[in-house]
Formats: C-alpha cells, structure tokens, sequence
C-alpha cells in the first residue's frame, strides 16, 4: 500500500511484517465495544441500522420491527412490535426485505393478523431489551422472553411463555416490509416451512423469493392459519398474499426453534439449518456467533484512545461488516440473475445486498483488506451477476438489478478489491466485461445510461434520456473509467490502460473556468444556465458546491484548475463552514457519499495540518456511541466504514487502488491482522 500524502502529525505506516516475524496477537473481546443501537434513532439523517441477531455477511438477521416505520425495520424511539423477521438491510435509505416475521403472542388468535394488526402488536420496556453483536433479546410486557442468535443461513430463538396465558406464534409469511405478491404457509407437527415473493426495493420493480424452514424441540398443541380477513382453526397451510399461520404450545413452556433460509428452495432452507445449527443448543449458536464477531473484530486492534472512542470505532468495523451477504446453500447453489440455480463453487460463497454506489468509497477497500476471501468472492459474484444478465448492476438486491442510484460503481469494487490483495477471482474476465459494459450499450437494464453520449462527447449532456443527474453521472463514469484503467494496469493491458486513464479525465469537460465549477453541459456544448452552485439540477444527492470536489482520480489536476493551492484551500475552509449541510448549502455534506472524501483534499494543496482538524471535527460531531450517533444513513456500512478509516489516520482516497491519504490517527497504535498473516502497524508517536 502506498501513502498519496503525509499528514502534519506523526504516523508510521509500517509495511505488513510476515507471521512468525512477530508475536502472535492475542484474541480479546471486543465485542464489549459494540452497541448495535448506533444508528437506530428515528430523525433527519438517521442511520437506519438494525440491532438484531447476525453474524458477519449472514443471510440471516433475525430480529425486531417496530411499528414505526423505518428502512432498517426498527425506530429507537418505539417499544411497539410488530414481529421478529429473518431479513434486514442496515442503513439503507428505502425498505426491503423484513420477510417471515415471528410474533409470540399471549392471547388466542380469534381475528386474522391481515386485517387487525394492531391487536397482533407487542410492547416491551426499553429496560427489558439487550442487543449484541450476534445476539438479541427482549422480555415483552406480556411476559413472554424472546432470545435470538444466527449463523450465516440460520437462526436460533428460544421463546420463554408464561404459565397463566396462552401460549401462541404467529409467523406471518406475508408480512413482508413491502408486502408480497404470494406467500405460503405450511405446519406440521413441530415444523413450519413454506416462502414468501417480495422486492419493489426503492420502487423499483425487482423481486426476489424466500424460503424457510423452522423445527421446533416442542410438539403444537394446535395449529392455524389466516387468509385476508379469516382464520381457519385447524388448517395447517394457506397460501395468498395476505396469509400466514399460527402455532399454540403449552403455556408456562420454554420453547426452542431453529430456522434455516434459502433463496433456493425449503428443502435448501431445512438443509442450511441441519448443515450450520443441527445438534446444536441455543446457547452454542449465541457462542458461535459472538466468537464470529470476535475473530473479525480482532482483525484490528487498537491501543490508547478514550472508551467513547472505542466504542464508537468498534461499533463502525461491525456495522461495516453486516453486509454483503451469503445469499448461496451451504450446498453452494443459488438463483441467478437469469433466475436459473447455479453453482458457487467448491470453497466459494455467492454475496448479495452489494450497494455500490455507496461502498465502492471506503467500505469495500476496507473489506478487500481485513477480509480478502470474502471480498474475493463477492468480486466472483458480480461477475457472475455480469455474466448471467449482460450488465454490471448498481445496488444489487437477491439476484436482480435494481438500478438504484448512478454510475457505475462496480467497475471501482474489483479494482479496489484486486489492489488490496483480493484476487481470487479471474481478473481477465473481469475486465473483459467492464470494458464491454463501458463501452456497448446494454440491452434490458441499462448499465450505462447515457453512454452514447458520453462517448461522442466526453460527458453525458444535459437530459440525456434515462440519465438521473448527468454531471453526477459523468463523474461516475470517469470514476469507474480510472479504475477500469488502473486494473488494465496491473494485468499488462497497456492499450486498455491508456484509453481508460484518458476518459478518467473528462471530468474537465464540465469545469468552466469562468466559473471555477464543474457543471451540467448540454449537446452543444454550452454550459447551463442559469449557473447556481447550489442547485441539485444536473446532481445525485448533492449540489454543484459538493460536486465539484469529486474528482478522486486526479485532486492535483482539479486543484490546479481551481487556481492553485492558496485558492483550493479557500474555498475547502468555506465549504467546511458547516460538515453536513445538506444538499441545498453551499458547505459540505459528510452524511452523504459523494464528498466523503474531500477532508483529505488538503493534503493535496499543501494544507495536510488541515485535512488533521476537519477529520477529527467531523469524528466529534457527527459521530458517537449513542443511538443518534450517525450523522446520514449508513448505507449498508459506508458511513461506519468512514469512521474506521478515519480513526485509523487514513483514506482511500483515489478509486481502485491502495493508496491511502493520510491524517492523524484516534489511537496510539493499531494492528491490522490480515488473514494470510500479515500484521500492518501504525504508531503515532506523542498523540
């Protein structure tokens, strides 16, 4: 890894010393610094985490759903329930997945779940809840214990009934966060198995379906189901969008279940559970998955800093490793984007819930060095993803596109995962396709929208057809260009390399200079007009303000055609005048993705002591270990993943390598463990 830029303070970048050159580090609890409820709290830029039960990159997150609506399915601030669902996206800004949700309930089941909801609610005491990495638990005010735990395709609960009510579960198969287009319910003796078809993430009209499996370690004393606005006592399967089922046990009983998913099928489901939790208690699942925690977290371990700190650092390395997740059996199989079942590959995974747009910036360099494997086979799968469909997606959800967002960003994830050290996957083919997604227009889903202009002009004129924000878009692709570039590099291909390392320039074809900004061109080749900086016209989630720092690919060349050092760094104390302004201000907006990057600017105009103190501001300010402590959605880890590489002094500044630009580190010391043995140190000396 190579250092872009060195910061006023002191800080060692030791090169990875081989394992045996060292002392073995010790493995601590670190999971003792983790409070999932970071990010919970319902307001204007929320994170929109989840606190249930998961283990890293686990298909399986099995925890509560508030009544108050909220993306990652639970509001702090609400101790209604509405059920415990197998499926979560953390901290994205629109809602999916949510599926299968279990609601032990006190009472008899005598009008259907569908049509009165609100009776079908539970309450607790914010008291009477724990959540840790790997683990969740509630005692509810009807006085039935709720415990879960997870292995990556399966979940464990066990539910603690009182003896002088009703002991009831209701499983709604349609209960779904976006609702379903079918669902199907069928119970057996002590199983419950059956599936639910959902998706519209953001609007778009994807779908995916989902199948489970649960077994029981007590018989049913009675069996039910509902359909629409009728229960039927004694019917032990129902399907149709609105139904689900319900189980009764003895009351007074503690009851445990296992429950195994598969995007597959209900036998893949049933045989992820015997494959991951089969034998096992409760507790050795809970063990399990605390001890998955911590051989993740142990992959960086720090020294000095205050406990808030800590607390803070730690609970950001978890939440940046919740997603991608396993969507393959155990077996290996899964559904592909053609929607036929394919093979993973012996010793292979295939991830999905990939939101590029968001974490090709810090998260995936982060992963693609504390966790190459999994980072190598998440490369695999958007290739596969590529190869099944005929385009790169943007935000992948299940096994289809979505669309979500803008550019390219995909291109960025392999070329950042083969620069630190992930590549196990076929980089050739890799690149074979990211020229031919960049260059020929796609047919279906549309890869690049745009593209034909951005080819004959060198940018994407203003509304062109299907385009959301062209100059946004244009910088994407000259973004996804530099990285296509510089894999192009590294595998040899000289031509690629140099046709790809030119178009990552055409960000100047939007810079006028007699403004200083970059902005929206129309096929002329004219400007916009009228020109206001503070305009989202032409923008993703940001204004001309933010954008016209989102040059990652070349700060030196952008600072100089701003006019220099002196006139960069006036405008960069200007825009840090407030850290997260929003998108209608003309400062800065760090709860967001576009301008993450640009506290590091300074190092590149001479100002580095600069770079120094906006960091360590927006560390202060928009972070903390409370459940408001993140300051815009965490985009399935990308906002935490900032803060880890903020802490550790560094970032990855410029798309697709590893490079990282430098600032002050929050500890006195870090050791990053990598898996193949390798120790990165970093020591800062007098902080």
């Amino acid at each position: 890894m190579a250092v872009a830029a060195v910061a006023a303070s002191v800080l060692t970048l030791a090169p990875a010393i081989p394992a045996g050159a060292q002392p073995e580090l010790s493995t601590e609890d670190l999971t003792r610094w983790v409070n999932p409820y970071v990010g919970t709290k319902k307001g204007t830029g929320t994170g929109l985490t989840h606190p249930g039960a998961v283990v890293p990159f686990g298909m399986v997150s099995w925890g509560p759903d508030t009544v108050t609506a909220q993306p990652g399915g639970y509001a702090y601030d609400d101790n209604r329930l509405r059920g415990f669902s197998l499926t979560h996206l953390s901290g994205a800004g629109c809602t999916i997945y949510q599926d299968i949700p279990f609601l032990p309930f006190a009472g008899d089941v005598t009008t259907s779940p569908a049509t009165d909801a609100a009776r079908y609610q539970a309450t607790f005491d914010r008291a009477n809840e724990e959540a840790t990495p790997g683990y969740y638990g509630v005692r509810l005010d009807s006085g039935i214990g709720v415990r879960l735990s997870a292995t990556q395709r399966s979940g464990a609960g066990r539910l603690s009934f009182p003896a002088d009510k009703p002991a009831t579960l209701l499983v709604n198969t349609a209960g779904s966060v976006n609702g379903v287009t079918d669902a199907s319910i069928d119970i057996g003796t002590n199983t419950i198995s059956g599936s639910a078809t959902s998706g519209s993430f953001c609007g778009y009209p994807h779908s995916y379906k989902v199948y489970f499996h649960a077994t029981f370690d007590s018989p049913f004393r009675t069996v039910g189901t509902w359909k629409d606005g009728a229960v039927a006592a004694g019917k032990s399967s129902a399907t149709g969008q609105r139904s689900g089922g319900y189980v009764t046990f003895e009351p007074g009983r503690t009851v445990n279940v296992q429950v195994g998913l598969s995007f597959v099928s209900a036998d893949g489901a049933r045989d992820n559970m015997a494959a991951e939790a089969g034998g096992c208690s409760f507790e050795d699942v809970a063990e399990r998955a605390e001890a998955a925690w911590n051989d993740r977290l142990n992959r960086i371990k720090v020294r000095g800093g205050t406990d808030t700190q800590r607390t803070t650092f730690y609970t950001a390395l978890y939440h940046s490793m919740v997603h991608p997740n396993v969507f393959s059996d155990a077996d290996g199989r899964y559904p592909g984007f053609d929607n036929e079942i394919h093979d993973a590959g012996p010793g292979h995974a295939v991830y999905t819930n990939i939101s590029g747009w968001d974490i090709y910036r810090s998260e995936f360099p982060l992963l693609s060095m504390i966790a190459p494997d999994e980072a190598s086979d998440m490369v695999r799968s958007m290739i596969a993803f590529a190869e099944q469909s005929g385009s790169w997606d943007r935000w992948t959800i299940a096994n289809a596109h979505t669309g979500v967002m803008n550019g390219d960003p995909y291109h960025v994830l392999v070329a950042s995962a083969h620069a630190f050290g992930a590549k196990d996957f076929d980089a050739a083919e890799a690149l074979r396709l990211m020229v031919r997604g960049a260059t020929e227009p796609t047919q279906g889903y549309e890869e690049r929208p745009g593209l034909t202009g951005y080819q004959e002009h060198g940018y994407v004129p203003n509304g062109a057809p299907g385009v959301w924000g062209s100059a946004a878009t244009t910088l994407e692709y000259t973004t996804a260009d530099f990285a296509i570039a510089d894999l192009a590099r590294r595998l040899g291909d000289t031509a690629t390399a140099t046709r790809f390392s030119e178009r990552s320039q055409y960000w100047q074809n939007l810079f006028n200079p007699a403004t200083g900004y970059l902005q929206p061109r129309n096929a002329d080749g004219s400007f916009r007009q009228p020109f206001e900086p503070v305009s989202g016209e032409g923008w993703v989630e940001g204004n001309g303000v933010q954008y016209s720092w989102m040059v990652p690919q070349n700060p030196r060349g952008l600072i100089d055609a701003m006019g220099g050092n002196a006139e960069a760094n006036r405008r960069l104390d200007s825009f840090f005048t407030e850290l997260n302004a929003g998108p209608e201000r003309p400062y800065a907006w760090l709860g967001n993705e576009p301008i993450m990057l640009t506290p590091w600017l300074y190092d590149y105009s001479g100002a580095p002591y600069k770079t120094q103190q906006v960091v360590r501001r927006a560390m202060t300010q928009l972070f903390s270990p409370k459940p408001d402590g993140l300051a815009g959605n965490d985009d399935l880890g990308q906002m935490s993943s900032w803060y880890v590489w903020a802490a550790l002094g560094m970032y990855p500044v410029t798309p697709g390598r590893a490079e990282l630009t430098v600032n002050g580190p929050s500890f006195s010391e870090v050791a990053i463990s990598r898996p193949s043995g390798e120790t990165v140190r970093i020591k800062a000396y007098g902080s």
